[in-house]
C-alpha cells in the first residue's frame, strides 16, 4: 500500500510540474547563469583542486541546485493548505509517509531533469567528466533533494504565512551555501573557515562529487559524502513523516 499511496501523490504532483513546463525550466536559469558568466573566468586558475575548473564548478552548481530549490518547496504546502487540500488529504487513508514521499519524489525527479540540462549546458562550455561520475552527481542531487524537501514540507506544516517561512529558510541557506565550498573549494579559505566548514554537512556531498567528476571513486570524500547524504536523507524524511502526522492533528 505504501507503494501504491506514493505512486498516487507523486503521480499527480508530476502531471502539475510537467502542466508548468516555463516553471521547470525557469528553475534551472539561476545555475546556468553561474555556468556562463562566473565559469570562464575560473578557467586556467589555481583552485587547489583535481581536474578542471568546469570539473570544479559544475559539481558545486548541481547541489546549489538542489539546495535552494529543494528548501523552498514548502511554498507549495503554504498554499495548498490556504486551499484546504492538506486537510483533504490527510483525512484519507493515505500513508503520512507516502504524502511526504510523493512529494519529495516529484521534487527529485525535476531536479534531476534540470542537473541534466545544467551538465549539457556545461559540457558544451567545455566540461569533461566520466559518466560514471556524472551519474554519482546526478544521485547526489536527487539524495539532497529529498532530504531538505522533507525538512521544508515539514516547516511549511508548522508556519502559517510565507513571511514566516521564507527568512527561515533564507538564513539557514545563504551559510549552508557559503560553508560548504559550492562555488570554490573550502582549501583556498583561510585555516579556521575550512575547519568550520567541516560541521557543514553539504561540504561533504560536494566534495564527494568533485572526487566522481574527475573519476575518484574510492576516496575518503566519497565514503563520507555517501554515508552523509543517505544519514541526513533518513533523519529527514523521519522528521518530515512524523510532522505531517501530527501537525493540526
Amino acid at each position: 500500500m505504501l507503494l501504491h499511496d506514493t505512486a498516487l501523490v507523486y503521480g499527480r504532483y508530476l502531471r502539475q510540474s510537467l502542466r508548468s513546463r516555463f516553471a521547470l525550466l525557469f528553475g534551472v536559469l539561476t545555475p546556468l547563469l553561474y555556468l556562463l558568466f562566473f565559469g570562464p573566468l575560473l578557467t586556467g586558475l589555481p583552485l587547489g583542486g583535481q581536474g578542471s575548473s568546469w570539473q570544479l564548478l559544475v559539481p558545486g552548481l548541481l547541489l546549489q541546485l538542489g539546495l535552494f530549490g529543494a528548501s523552498f518547496a514548502g511554498f507549495a504546502i503554504i498554499m495548498e493548505k490556504g486551499q484546504g487540500v492538506v486537510e483533504r488529504m490527510r483525512v484519507t487513508p493515505v500513508s503520512r509517509l507516502a504524502l511526504l514521499l510523493g512529494r519529495v519524489l516529484r521534487d527529485a525527479t525535476v531536479f534531476v531533469f534540470q542537473a541534466v540540462l545544467l551538465v549539457l549546458a556545461a559540457v558544451a562550455m567545455g566540461l569533461r567528466a566520466p559518466l560514471g561520475g556524472v551519474l554519482i552527481g546526478f544521485a547526489f542531487v536527487a539524495l539532497l533533494t529529498v532530504s531538505l524537501g522533507s525538512l521544508s514540507y515539514a516547516l511549511a506544516m508548522k508556519v502559517h504565512t510565507p513571511q514566516e517561512f521564507a527568512p527561515v529558510v533564507n538564513a539557514l541557506t545563504m551559510p549552508s551555501m557559503l560553508l560548504s565550498g559550492l562555488m570554490l573549494p573550502m582549501t583556498l579559505a583561510p585555516g579556521w573557515l575550512d575547519v568550520l566548514s567541516h560541521v557543514m554537512p553539504f561540504r561533504y556531498l560536494v566534495d564527494a562529487v568533485r572526487d566522481a567528476y574527475v573519476g575518484s571513486y574510492g576516496t575518503d570524500h566519497m565514503l563520507y559524502g555517501v554515508l552523509v547524504a543517505l544519514g541526513f536523507a533518513v533523519l529527514a524524511v523521519t522528521v518530515g513523516t512524523r510532522v505531517f502526522r501530527t501537525a493540526g492533528a
